[in-house]
């Protein structure tokens, strides 16, 4: 049996310029996905998210619209794995991360899957060739338009200042590009005055990527300039979170979500929330995700006052950034 587990992420500074060449600094989260992976069964099935299918062919790994069991079906399906010709396993992967919440929850699932087909296949990558190979397969396989942040902070984990330069999100690898920069930042910080709060309504960050990227491609003056501002954050924020330096924490926080609410990314329930714990005593607020819904981040040393004032606003969960392991695969006989 091979057990493989995987934690959400949410952005503290600088996204979504992971799609476009800039940098992030971001935290896991303490809720994970896990994937079990069982060589003791007769047949090879699949279960995710409660649904469940028996694969005896490669016909079965045709993607489904709307269909949870896609994710494991994109990774079979790009490591060309053939039912009709392998032992048979089952393959079942659940989480609690709260799904199309802007926190890389189908990415967690996604490099879970990964991991534990990979070690089944006894085909050992590196933690920047795993990132990389989660990427390929979001991007590839599942046409989800996405930028690299998910990918290796699943792999990753913890706390860390991430640099995409020289990575272009509008392409898959073709085994040239750089690899991202990792700067792990948590042996310098101890103590995270952070609270998560997700609205309770769902996207898909592709969605919410999609019509921006399309004017960042096209080469709109508010789209580029805005992003080259928010890219240039992470830096400056990374010192201030290992001097200690909140306000100037906070004040990169709210600026950062001023140029993606104004660039439409934002959304009316964000908006609601990051009222609230403005309200409630937060130093600043902003998007941790995608936006369109989904989760927001908020500055607070006073968590109890906060967490109150978000949830009589409507925040359906409460979370804590905390870093966390990355992938973790472990094999039990």
């Amino acid at each position: 049996m091979i057990i493989a587990t995987a934690s959400g992420r949410c952005g503290l500074l600088g996204n979504p310029t992971d799609m476009y060449g800039g940098a992030v600094i971001s935290c896991s989260t303490r809720e994970r996905a896990r994937t079990v992976l069982d060589s003791e069964a007769e047949v090879v099935a699949i279960n995710v998210g409660g649904q469940s299918q028996v694969l005896k062919t490669t016909a079965d790994l045709a993607l489904v619209d709307g269909d949870p069991l896609n994710i494991a079906r994109a990774v079979l399906k790009a490591l060309e794995i053939d039912p009709s010709a392998v032992s048979p396993f089952t393959l079942t992967a659940t989480t609690d991360i709260p799904m199309q919440a802007g926190l890389a929850g189908s990415t967690a699932i996604l490099a879970t899957v990964v991991g534990a087909v990979l070690c089944q296949l006894q085909l050992p990558l590196n933690r920047y060739e795993m990132a990389e190979l989660v990427r390929k397969i979001e991007y590839d396989v599942l046409k989800i338009v996405c930028g690299f942040q998910d990918h290796y902070m699943a792999v990753f984990g913890g706390l860390n200042h991430m640099d995409f330069r020289g990575k272009n999100s509008a392409a898959s690898d073709d085994g040239r590009a750089p690899f991202a920069t990792v700067e792990p930042l948590t042996p310098y910080v101890t103590d995270l005055p952070f609270l998560l709060a997700h609205t309770g309504v769902k996207h898909h960050s592709g969605s919410v990527h999609g019509s921006i990227r399309d004017r960042w491609l096209v080469g709109e003056a508010a789209v580029v300039d805005g992003y080259k501002e928010i890219a240039a954050m992470p830096a400056q924020g990374k010192r201030a979170l290992l001097n200690g330096d909140w306000d100037a924490f906070g004040a990169l926080m709210t600026r950062n979500h001023a140029i993606q609410r104004d660039l439409g990314g934002s959304g009316e329930a964000n908006e609601a929330l990051i009222a609230a714990a403005l309200g409630g005593g937060a130093m600043a607020a902003k998007l941790a995700g995608a936006g369109g819904g989904g989760t927001i981040l908020a500055l607070t040393f006073e968590p109890e006052k906060t967490e109150q004032a978000l949830l009589a606003a409507g925040a359906e969960k409460i979370m804590r950034p905390t870093p966390r392991a990355g992938l973790t695969v472990e094999v039990r006989m």
